[in-house]
């Protein structure tokens, strides 16, 4: 089992903070659907059990469009997104990597994710689902 780190990090402001239990190394997610592609969305994947948000909860808004399966939230003061529920896996958070507090990654390694032809890549990929499951 690959060792797990507690990584810190939230929005710009710091209105929101969080916590989440990853590897040092992360493997990273660039999607290339809609709304990924226009805000640059980059994240990787954890269970919802191994994500804590510490701080801002009432200053998070959720935006949804198409199936309404994703939530993409994001801060109300500064407009980050550093966490949000894939559709891919809507029983984790995928995280912003770049809002993570310094210190804890050692490196990011990132994969393609075609969002704009997302069934098919959903089919095609043979783990991104079991990313958001806690495995030992």
């Amino acid at each position: 089992m690959t060792e797990l780190v507690k990584h810190v990090g939230g929005c710009h402001c710091g209105a929101v903070r969080f916590e989440v239990m990853a590897p040092a190394i992360l493997e990273v997610v660039h999607c290339d659907c809609s709304v990924c592609q226009k805000k640059q969305n980059h994240h990787f994947i954890v269970p919802e059990s191994r994500f804590k948000l510490v701080q801002g909860a009432n200053n998070l808004t959720t935006y949804t469009f198409n199936t309404h399966q994703a939530k993409h939230t994001f801060c109300k003061t500064c407009g980050v997104q550093s966490f949000y529920r894939p559709r891919s896996n809507p029983d984790g958070y995928g995280v912003a990597p770049h809002c993570l507090d310094d210190g804890t990654v050692k490196e990011v390694r990132v994969e393609t994710f075609h969002g704009q032809n997302w069934e098919k890549s959903m089919a095609e990929h043979k783990t991104i689902r079991l990313r958001s499951k806690v495995t030992d």
